[in-house]
């Protein structure tokens, strides 16, 4: 509880520090475009933020993160937790400066609620939908085991898909698209690289699955096939394998040795 409480204290006193320093800035440059250029730099930086808060989730459930050593799993745990304090920061900056602008036609409906901004209504719902959607992700995993038990990690799993949201919400909403064109199409492919090689790679589990199929399919010796090779174990008589015709299904046999006699003494 304490830890909840010191967490919630640091986004606020994150964000209130972000909103002087955008305040002053604000102050200083003048114009009506300056509210519009300190929202659009919270929201990418909360973007990136973002896509580091992703890609360190991918990398932690990643098959292939139990041959890292350096950093540490608890220091990898530690990082991306906060990485979504300070992406949540972020993001409340970027809401409270356009929710706050007059020029920017969001107003606070349009930042808290889908479809009621007058600006680009459907790209501007994304991004709210994607900030409610990680508001929640967060709080399943913050109080997970406590509250909320195991709903986190079902939640965590398609937690990734807000990536989209917020990628589409970047890129159709904002107004420096053009300029920032290869940007997003190269940390777009990047992380879904990266995601692409963490539901395909191998896991332990995959591989024992895979050796129980295989142990299934093998055949097993029968009482048919041990009988058999009894009747032709005669004193001083070599074992003689047994015919076997095309079509069936029946396991290679060889012949089993006979203790003290013969070159197997």
């Amino acid at each position: 509880m304490l830890l909840s409480v010191a967490t919630a204290v640091l986004v606020l006193a994150t964000a209130a520090s972000l909103a002087a320093a955008g305040s002053l800035a604000l102050d200083a440059a003048g114009g009506r475009m300056a509210h519009w250029v300190l929202g659009r730099a919270a929201g990418l930086t909360s973007y990136v933020l973002l896509l580091l808060l992703v890609g360190t989730g991918i990398v932690l459930a990643h098959p292939w993160a139990r041959h890292l050593r350096h950093p540490s799993a608890r220091t990898r745990l530690a990082l991306h937790a906060g990485l979504a304090t300070f992406t949540l920061a972020f993001t409340v900056l970027h809401v409270v400066v356009l929710a706050t602008d007059p020029w920017a036609k969001v107003g606070w409906l349009g930042a808290l609620l889908p479809m009621a901004a007058a600006y680009r209504p459907v790209p501007v719902s994304l991004g709210v939908i994607a900030a409610w959607a990680g508001l929640f992700t967060g709080l399943t995993a913050r109080f997970a085991g406590r509250l909320l038990g195991r709903l986190w990690w079902p939640v965590h799993k398609v937690a990734a898909g807000l990536l989209v949201l917020v990628w589409a919400h970047s890129v159709l909403a904002g107004s420096d698209v053009v300029a920032l064109r290869g940007f997003y199409v190269g940390t777009g492919c990047a992380v879904v690289a990266l995601a692409v090689t963490r539901y395909t790679a191998r896991t332990p589990a995959d591989e024992v699955r895979e050796l129980a199929r295989d142990l299934q399919r093998a055949p097993s010796p029968t009482l048919a096939d041990g009988a058999a090779w009894g009747d032709d174990l005669r004193p001083g008589a070599r074992p003689e394998p047994r015919q076997h015709h095309a079509g069936r299904d029946t396991a290679p046999t060889r012949p089993i040795p006979v203790v003290g006699r013969g070159p197997w003494r």
